[in-house]
């Protein structure tokens, strides 16, 4: 009985065996191009990683290279003519080309690189929010003050990370149009919210007297210097 199922054993590993080479000679070619697409997409990964970090390479390089010319309106030209790819990117060298325009005194090409960053949706929000909220600074004496207060409304909603900016320049506007109680009530509140920094809390504070008003200083919220 032993010789015997030795023998059956012996036969069965061998069907065994047969069955698995015909298996890998049906279907190991999936076996094989599992491991190239496994090998091809790590080397393609790294690729990628590398043309990433070479493109940032390159921006930077660009930026600083336009950032050491000697004036603004030089800084401005060649910071145009950078084309970065990435959206994040792209906002950066755009508020930079502003910024120097702006220095430049050249405040119409300032305003056109900022409303360009905060119409493009490709931009994460913040970028597109810090964006619109500049060109509207820059166009305080040449964009109507209803368009302004509208817009700068729309930063001012609840969650916006730029609201309490956003607010003061709608208190600004208050003050030119005469509406003195309504620039009052903002300031106020501006004065009273847990957000507020130091900096904008004095600027409330020097305001609210000049106005000739009386600020409520109880329960102030404590902020950091």
């Amino acid at each position: 009985m032993s010789d015997t199922d030795s023998f059956i054993d012996e036969v069965n590993e061998e069907v065994r065996r047969d069955r698995l080479f015909v298996m890998l000679k049906r279907y190991g070619w999936i076996g094989i191009l599992l491991v190239v697409l496994i090998v091809g997409g790590a080397a393609w990964n790294e690729y990628r990683k590398a043309s990433i970090r070479a493109e940032a390479e390159a921006l930077g390089d660009g930026m600083l290279a336009a950032l050491a010319q000697g004036t603004s309106a030089e800084r401005a030209q060649e910071l145009e003519q950078l084309a970065p790819q990435n959206a994040a990117a792209k906002a950066i060298v755009a508020m930079l080309t502003a910024s120097e325009a702006e220095q430049a005194e050249d405040a119409a090409t300032a305003v056109a690189q900022l409303n360009a960053i905060a119409v493009d949706g490709e931009v994460p929000q913040i970028y597109r929010q810090i964006a619109s909220f500049k060109a509207l600074t820059l166009q305080a004496g040449t964009l109507d003050a209803n368009t302004r207060r509208q817009q700068f409304e729309a930063l001012s909603n609840a969650g916006s990370p730029l609201r309490l900016l956003a607010t003061e320049q709608i208190a600004l506007i208050d003050v030119s149009e005469g509406k003195t109680d309504a620039a009052l009530e903002r300031y106020q509140g501006i004065l009273q919210d847990a957000g507020v920094t130091s900096d904008l809390q004095q600027r409330a504070l020097q305001v609210i007297v000049a106005l000739g008003g009386t600020p409520d200083l109880e329960n102030l919220p404590t902020v950091e210097n």
